[in-house]
């Protein structure tokens, strides 16, 4: 007999670490955009695993894929060549127009690599002493959660008690130009941040704001390094968001959907005179690259393409915000914001009552800060299905 869901969350709570406080849904079986707990209950994926399953959950095309890999090969480690990483590369610097790939596992690893190569080219190109590089990054930020990383955050709760961290590091002001300017010394090497803050509230800098940012680091000859983990590969209703303001990074970080939530897949996508800096031995990974993940991570990219899946993100974006915006008359809204399925609803009072309200109607959301509602739904979402989740935020809001 199933055991119902209080058994595995007692569970958890007993033998699990608490590094999280999930809502008490026990997910066993999922499809599209719909999940389902162990006790039969059907529910609306708002949150797409922080974006990770932008292509549904389970998608056909992506399982048809894994398993046939799964069956011929699954790891090589890069001691020797597979079939599927050039492919991987090629499908990738053909999609993206970037020239150099390197591929990894999960987002933080993405960004720990793209900050050693930001050094190691500041020392080779712009010959800034040895140990002395320094990285610009943003208030609000969320990279990962690695010592490094928590090193430069803003947020305190991921940093008490895990110190001494690591030096390096400028934190200015998300949005801030004059702020940037001033922070760059003949030390500077990159700027690192994302073009729409999604673990700080879907927050979107002005526009222009990126545009600007581009120049000053051309100007400077400091590396624009843009971490599109949540916000990229179709999320704000284009294939990256920094293509609302038609910029030109230097390096971009991809993860999360990038596999479809199969398997963690994430890459470091470059011009060639950043990733070049790498000589064999001198960064790696025995599960970045492997053969199961390519092959995963190249029929997620098809699926994305060929599904329109950012036509319809863009489409069905700017109709939950038209409707969220005239729609929810309400004096606990300080803001609504959004682009394509990314949408942020900040609120004047703590969000977690209301993603447990929207949970027992049937719609997953998660809060992030504290007061804000994050909507992200897979980007396979159907409008007939779009408009169950908005009259529910708009019934329990």
């Amino acid at each position: 007999m199933e055991k119902k869901s209080s058994y595995y969350i007692n569970l958890e709570n007993d033998l699990g670490a608490k590094n999280y406080n999930p809502l008490d849904i026990v997910v066993n079986k999922a499809e599209g955009a719909w999940v389902y707990d162990v006790d039969g209950n059907k529910y609306l994926d708002c949150l797409s695993a922080y974006s990770a399953v932008n292509q549904g959950h389970c998608n056909p095309k992506i399982l048809k894929v894994f398993k046939e890999q799964a069956e011929k090969v699954t790891l090589t480690s890069r001691a020797f060549r597979n079939q599927q990483l050039p492919l991987f590369y090629k499908d990738l610097t053909e999609l993206t127009g970037f020239e150099m790939i390197l591929p990894m596992n999960t987002g933080a690893e993405a960004v720990e690599s793209a900050i050693k190569a930001a050094r190691k080219w500041g020392y080779q190109n712009k010959n800034i002493p040895d140990n002395q590089a320094e990285i610009i990054v943003c208030t609000n930020n969320f990279h990962g959660r690695t010592t490094t990383i928590i090193s430069f955050s803003s947020e305190e709760q991921y940093k008490q008690s895990f110190g001494p961290f690591t030096p390096g590091f400028k934190i200015i002001p998300y949005s801030d130009i004059e702020a940037f300017k001033d922070a760059i010394t003949p030390n500077t090497c990159a700027f690192l941040l994302e073009p729409i803050q999604g673990e700080g509230g879907v927050l979107i800098p002005p526009d222009g704001y990126l545009k600007q940012v581009e120049e000053v680091c051309k100007e400077n000859n400091i590396l624009l390094m843009l971490d599109e983990i949540q916000t990229g590969l179709g999320r704000t209703g284009k294939l990256f968001a920094y293509e609302h303001e038609n910029v030109d990074p230097d390096v971009v970080m991809i993860g999360k959907a990038l596999s479809g939530g199969f398997y963690p897949v994430s890459a470091v996508l470059s011009k060639k005179n950043v990733l070049s800096v790498f000589k064999p031995g001198e960064h790696g990974s025995t599960f970045g690259g492997n053969p199961l993940g390519c092959a995963v991570a190249r029929e997620a990219l098809k699926v994305l393409t060929e599904d329109k899946l950012i036509e319809n993100s863009a489409k069905l974006g700017d109709y939950i915000l038209n409707r969220l915006k005239s729609e929810l008359k309400t004096d606990i809204i300080k803001e609504i914001r959004g682009r394509g399925l990314f949408v942020g609803i900040e609120l004047t009072i703590k969000a977690r009552s209301y993603c447990e309200a929207l949970k027992q109607q049937g719609i997953l959301c998660k809060e992030t800060h504290d007061n804000i509602i994050r909507v992200s739904p897979p980007l396979i979402i159907t409008k007939e299905e779009l408009d169950i989740a908005i009259n529910c935020i708009l019934k329990t809001l």
